[in-house]
């Protein structure tokens, strides 16, 4: 009789995945990848980690085949393999909560505790938008803003939205979002409008996820 067991031949796949997950640099990665299409450098500068190691850690996920990549002139550039990633990365995230209490404190503590900003849900989102109730803010930098954003959102990066502000209609309610639940660039968005008198409030989840749920999505050529 075969020992041969197709199922764990599987499972042995499946852990070739696992352990390309196994790296919170390598987790940070397919956040940004969620985004849009990026250089080595580019995601090098981005997390801080050289580029050398982080064309090794790209790798690491290409094997796995949650990325795939293009080489285009002297440059390697990297996206998101499917929708079915970013689905994997949501549905670790909610493990995590449920069922790690470090992951849980630091959710209460630095996510919960700002949950006052009143976060929005998506389809809420779409339809006040559509209304011309509120001012969509994208808060993300310009080249994830050009690979898919909320239909009619305005782009300002957190780091210039102070000197920016008169960019930003007058007495319209502004929604902000990023890049999706552990992006703390909305809640810093929201909470520098609040300081400047302005009514706001943050989407619950980020882009991401907005294309998750079939939304609408507009895309803005490149210059």
């Amino acid at each position: 009789m075969s020992t041969h067991s197709p199922k764990r031949d599987v499972f042995a796949q499946l852990a070739r995945v696992g352990n390309a997950l196994a790296s919170g640099v390598r987790l940070e990665l397919l956040e940004l990848l969620a985004q849009g299409e990026r250089s080595v450098d580019r995601l090098s500068t981005l997390t801080g980690v050289t580029v050398a190691n982080t064309s090794q850690h790209l790798q690491k996920l290409k094997q796995a085949g949650l990325i795939l990549g293009r080489k285009q002139g002297q440059f390697v550039y990297y996206r998101i393999a499917s929708d079915e990633v970013v689905r994997m990365l949501a549905a670790m995230s909610r493990v995590g909560e449920a069922h790690i209490a470090e992951i849980e404190r630091i959710v209460r503590l630095y996510f919960l505790a700002k949950d006052d900003f009143e976060p929005i849900a998506a389809t809420e989102l779409l339809d006040r938008a559509r209304k011309g109730l509120v001012t969509v803010l994208d808060v993300r930098p310009p080249e994830e803003f050009v690979s898919g954003h909320v239909p009619g959102a305005l782009n300002i990066p957190v780091e210039q939205l102070t000197r920016r502000l008169r960019e930003l209609p007058k007495g319209k309610e502004v929604v902000a979002y990023c890049r999706g639940p552990f992006c703390l660039m909305s809640f810093e968005a929201v909470q520098l409008l609040r300081k400047k008198g302005l009514k706001a409030r943050r989407l619950r989840d980020g882009m991401p996820e907005w294309r998750l749920a079939g939304l609408p999505v507009e895309l803005q050529a490149r210059g």
